[in-house]
């Protein structure tokens, strides 16, 4: 049957129809819907786990007993999962298992751009990448022929592009693969120096016996054109914007595997033209592989190494000339992201900001502290770095006493829990705001190991935060309501005041969920607004001011009555300021 479907819908058929039995990733744009999508497969066995590392840890395991398995995440969440990655290289596999990792060219969603490929080399795996959603789920599904036949895990490299665009796709039926015995193999399975010393050699054979094949596969296709003075090497997203931009103009290698590459197609495709481009997204990958083969080319020196490209600059450097009827008449205004009105983590972000605390922040919707007109935050690295860099700013002698952490509570289970033990092992006089909204939320409201359901939406265990947090060796924890400015203020300061480390659960479930019922929009009194927009300096897209006044949208707002709170002249539900 032939439907249209998303790339990460289309994979998680590809996992279906291989066989796949057991699925576990964390959750991370452009990545997240493989494993949602897989979910709904009853045949697979799909989890969410607490971060990328564990995912593919359990994922190894689940190969090892012998099922076909999976893991999913963004390219950031490649650099948790890295660990394992570089060593399931030696071991191999038993049971098929894929990888996949999804880049985000142009940021979307994401605090780098970041070129997996060079995972792919530095790990010495294979790497499939796909340009459309029909090759989305025929390459899972080759992706698990590859790994039972080379011994290896096989990387599936998405992108925002491919993720989040339909195309047409040919569905088929589900291959049931028997189950593969486990069988006791020190000497391939337990990576000791000695051990791994053997298991090196095999895995550089492994990739020449790869290359060799990536040399004959119907993966690596050339495309032939009407005109030879020019031919174009491209893969993925990039060779839907040389098709868009040329169709059958010039001839066209198409890298479906992008590493090993095929040195020798390669060669023989750049003497049947004159003049040889690359047309690649982010960084000189292919480009580079070319250069070392000998080949004259031009590629980087027209296309830059950030952002998406597009079919405009593909055809403006290869061509000259832009397409016409493709550029736009009127500028579109800017939209940028704004914490949604009633969330949680607004009134918490103003007392910070109100206080002129020092907020080394984390990933995730609370990010978004950071925009005018909060300005709450100071720092954004990278998952569970607010806790760690917390610590290291206070001992450093950066602000005690002045500094908090804030992290949210999926965050928190990924990698902020480590933090907060070295806080409390090593003595940190530190503050740490675990800012608990009930779910994942920046990625679509996924469940995590604290909302007591899994990723199916059955009830399991659940875990407490404040008890955790206490086991960790954290004395003061106490939970706050951050739609209540007058205990948000006294929990800050007094906490830090306290010469211990200490924590904040800010809580209040997200004002998207379903099950919260709100108390409607607050009615305004325009007669006691006296245009001093004090309620302005929360950020609220459902507050605005028109003639001076005081305006309210009844369609964004919840009723949480955080502006209210701000409000001396009781113009908003007749509210003091805290």
């Amino acid at each position: 049957m032939k439907t249209l479907m998303l790339g990460n819908e289309a994979a998680a058929r590809g996992l279906y129809e291989a066989g796949c039995g057991f699925v576990s990733s964390y959750p991370g744009t452009p990545s997240t819907e493989i494993t949602e999508f897989a979910a709904k497969y009853p045949e697979i066995y799909a989890e969410w786990a607490p971060n990328e590392k564990v995912a593919m840890e359990a994922a190894f395991g689940a190969s090892l007993a012998g099922r076909r398995s999976f893991c999913g995440m963004k390219h950031v969440g490649l650099n948790v999962a890295a660990d394992p990655l570089f060593t399931i290289s030696y071991t191999g596999v038993n049971a098929g298992m894929v990888i996949a990792v999804a880049d985000d060219p142009g940021m979307h969603s994401s605090q780098n751009e970041q070129d997996s490929r060079h995972y792919a080399k530095a790990a010495k795996l294979p790497m499939l990448e796909p340009a459309d959603s029909s090759e989305a789920l025929e390459f899972t599904k080759l992706a698990f022929e590859l790994s039972e036949h080379f011994d290896t895990p096989v990387l599936l490299k998405m992108c925002t592009r491919i993720s989040h665009s339909q195309s047409v796709v040919k569905t088929g039926e589900r291959e049931e693969i028997s189950v593969r015995p486990y069988e006791k193999n020190p000497a391939k399975y337990i990576m000791m120096p000695g051990n791994a010393k053997r298991r090196h050699p095999a895995v550089e054979e492994r990739t020449r016996n790869i290359a060799e094949w990536a040399e004959h596969s119907s993966v690596n296709r050339i495309e032939p054109g009407k005109d030879y003075k020019l031919g174009i090497i491209t893969s993925s997203t990039s060779y839907q914007y040389v098709k868009e931009a040329f169709g059958d103009t010039y001839p066209v290698l198409k890298l479906g595997m992008v590493w090993p590459l095929p040195e020798q197609k390669i060669l023989e495709f750049a003497k049947t033209v004159s003049l040889l481009a690359v047309v690649e997204e982010l960084d000189s990958f292919i480009e580079d592989h070319c250069r070392n083969l000998g080949l004259s080319l031009t590629g980087k020196s027209h296309f830059p190494v950030t952002d998406e490209l597009s079919q405009n600059q593909v055809l403006r450097a290869l061509d000259g000339t832009p397409p016409a009827g493709t550029k736009l008449d009127v500028d579109i205004p800017a939209r940028p992201p704004v914490m949604c009105a009633g969330c949680p983590h607004r009134g918490l972000f103003y007392t910070l900001a109100k206080n002129k605390i020092t907020v080394l922040g984390d990933i995730g919707c609370y990010t978004l502290g950071a925009a005018s007109p909060l300005g709450a935050m100071d720092t954004t690295i990278c998952m569970g770095a607010s806790i760690s860099g917390l610590h290291g700013f206070n001992k450093a002698g950066g602000g005690e006493g002045g500094s908090v952490a804030v992290i949210g509570d999926s965050t928190f289970m990924h990698s902020g829990v480590t933090g907060l033990i070295n806080a409390a092992y090593n003595e940190s006089n530190s503050t740490v705001i675990i800012l608990d909204n009930s779910i994942t939320g920046m990625t679509g409201h996924q469940q995590n190991p604290t909302t007591g359901f899994n990723l199916k939406g059955d009830p399991c265990a659940k875990i407490d935060l404040e008890r955790l947090c206490r086991a960790a060796g954290i004395n003061r924890v106490r939970v706050v309501d951050p739609y209540c400015l007058a205990e948000c203020e006294a929990a800050v300061k007094e906490e830090l005041a306290a010469a211990e480390p200490s924590v904040i659960i800010s809580r209040r479930p997200c004002a998207l969920l379903k099950y919260v019922k709100h108390p409607g929009p607050i009615e305004v009194d325009p007669d006691k607004c006296a245009g001093c927009k004090a309620c302005m300096k929360i950020g609220c897209p459902a507050v605005s001011m028109a003639d001076g006044k005081v305006k309210l949208d009844n369609t964004l707002c919840t009723g949480c009555g955080v502006c209210a709170q701000l409000c001396k002249f009781g113009a908003l539900g007749g509210e003091k300021e805290a």
